[in-house]
C-alpha cells in the first residue's frame, strides 16, 4: 500500500487549502482514513478520520467546523479541504490508512500502519 499526499503550500492567515491523499490498493473502500499532522519536536496528533463508507467522520476540536474529511472510494483518494486558516495550523500534514478492515475512527496514530509521505502547510499571520 503506497499513500501520496499532495497540496501542501504556503498561505494566508485566513485562506483555505486542500490536501489530497491517493492510495493504491484494491479495497481502499474497506479502511479508514486519516489525517494527523505534526508540529516540530512534538508527536503526530490526529486532525481527522473517515470511515470506509465515507458516512461517518471525525475531527480534532482545534479544526472542527473549519476542516472537512471526504474520500472518493471510485478514485481511492482522501480530500481534507481546510479554510479559515490559523497560523497555528502550521505543520505537516500525513494521510494515514488504519490497520484492519471495517473498523473504527482512531484517534491516535498507533491504530494506523500506513503513511504517506507527509505534506507541509504554512499559514502566514
Amino acid at each position: 500500500v503506497q499513500l501520496q499526499a499532495s497540496g501542501g503550500g504556503l498561505v494566508q492567515a485566513g485562506d483555505s487549502l486542500r490536501l489530497s491523499c491517493a492510495a493504491s490498493g484494491l479495497t481502499f473502500n474497506r479502511y479508514v482514513m486519516g489525517w494527523f499532522r505534526q508540529f516540530p519536536g512534538k508527536e503526530r496528533e490526529f486532525v481527522g478520520g473517515i470511515s470506509g463508507s465515507g458516512g461517518n467522520t471525525k475531527y480534532a476540536d482545534s479544526v472542527k467546523g473549519r476542516f472537512t474529511i471526504s474520500r472518493d472510494n471510485a478514485k481511492n483518494t482522501v480530500c481534507l479541504q481546510m479554510n479559515s486558516l490559523k497560523p497555528e495550523d502550521t505543520a505537516t500534514y500525513y494521510c494515514a490508512r488504519r490497520n484492519a478492515q471495517y473498523t473504527a475512527i482512531m484517534t491516535g496514530a498507533g491504530g494506523y500502519v500506513y503513511w504517506g509521505q507527509g505534506t507541509q502547510v504554512t499559514v502566514s499571520s
